[in-house]
């Protein structure tokens, strides 16, 4: 049986848009709503949705930087990160690290390399110079850079090398899990490719647990194990990658993936258009958030509340009422 490094049991996120006079919250925004899923060890799990449906704060939540209102976020062992004061929290800092969407904007302008990739290092207590050194430069080169880089300043390098830079200083606490958070948006396609293909390899190196957030179902298929598929703050579907992309479930699935384009442009290709409005994530009714825009919903979508998950085939789960 797979080793789970983190569980998220019922977890949500939700941001206090209006308070009245005695500053109590009068309306929410549901950025994540009732989430729950376990990464195993060794695997990259693909997590993939719109903007705004709540991918990054997920990355968030299991990082620490944002401290979830209510729910599990279960470590591997065994205990309850989201229960955990700032001060206790910290010491899961080195176990979980966050690749960031702007290699740019997630180095300090004013350190040269070595500084920034040793930087987590000394916060951990080493002290031993010559041994931060040759870390430093063994990540360099995993991730290949060479080591007349290290006196360099970041806005001498391109964005591909900047986020190579920011990869290395995740490596260095030896971490158990990483959270991409759309790591290759901000890049060049031939360069999107390029850092897909290191983070793949460091994978297989270093027996690295990912979880891997993107917009598009093409970017996670290269590099994914398993893909998760959200809308509007919840996890609508999740499979093996080829069975989700060869046999997706999930009205909005089907429609992310004939949105991706086919690399033969001899061959047409029919795009599910959504129509209807965008259900608001203020406030949102207790009812299937997608049946608004969804081309294949009946009657009972409207009337009965959110649909549990079912297994439409092993390891493959989906959360909407045609199935139930």
């Amino acid at each position: 049986m797979n080793e789970a490094v983190i569980q998220l049991k019922n977890l949500s996120k939700y941001f206090t848009v209006e308070t009245n006079f005695w500053g109590k919250p009068t309306s929410v925004l549901k950025a994540v709503d009732d989430f729950t899923l376990d990464i195993f060890r060794g695997e990259a799990f693909g997590l993939v949705g719109e903007s705004g449906c709540g991918k990054s704060t997920v990355g968030k939540m299991i990082a620490g930087l944002y401290k979830p209102t209510s729910g599990e976020i279960i470590f591997q062992d065994g205990t309850d990160l989201a229960k955990l004061s700032t001060k206790d929290r910290r010491k899961y800092c080195q176990n979980i690290q966050l690749i960031f969407q702007d290699p740019y904007a997630s180095l300090n302008p004013r350190m040269k390399v070595e500084e920034i990739i040793a930087e987590p290092l000394k916060l951990i207590g080493k002290t031993d110079s010559g041994e931060i050194y040759d870390r430093t430069k063994y990540l360099m080169e995993c991730v290949g850079l060479s080591d007349y880089h290290m006196d360099r300043y970041p806005h001498e390098f391109s964005g591909g090398q900047r986020q190579r830079i920011g990869i290395a200083r995740a490596l260095a606490m030896n971490p158990d899990i990483i959270v991409c958070d759309e790591p290759v948006s901000a890049l060049d396609v031939s360069v999107q490719a390029q850092v897909l293909n290191l983070l793949d390899d460091l994978k297989k190196e270093f027996s690295l647990t990912y979880l891997f957030i993107a917009h598009g179902l093409n970017v996670v298929k290269h590099i994914s194990d398993r893909v998760g598929v959200m809308y509007m703050g919840q996890l609508v579907e999740y499979a093996e990658k080829n069975e989700l992309y060869n046999n997706p479930q999930h009205p909005y699935t089907q429609a992310l993936l004939s949105a991706i384009p086919s690399p033969n442009p001899h061959r047409k290709k029919e795009q599910i258009l959504l129509k209807g409005e965008v259900t608001s994530p203020i406030d949102p009714p207790d009812k299937c958030r997608f049946c608004t825009r969804c081309f294949r919903k009946e009657e009972k979508c409207e009337k009965l509340s959110c649909p549990t998950w079912t297994e439409v085939s092993p390891g493959h789960f989906v959360s909407c009422h045609l199935f139930q």
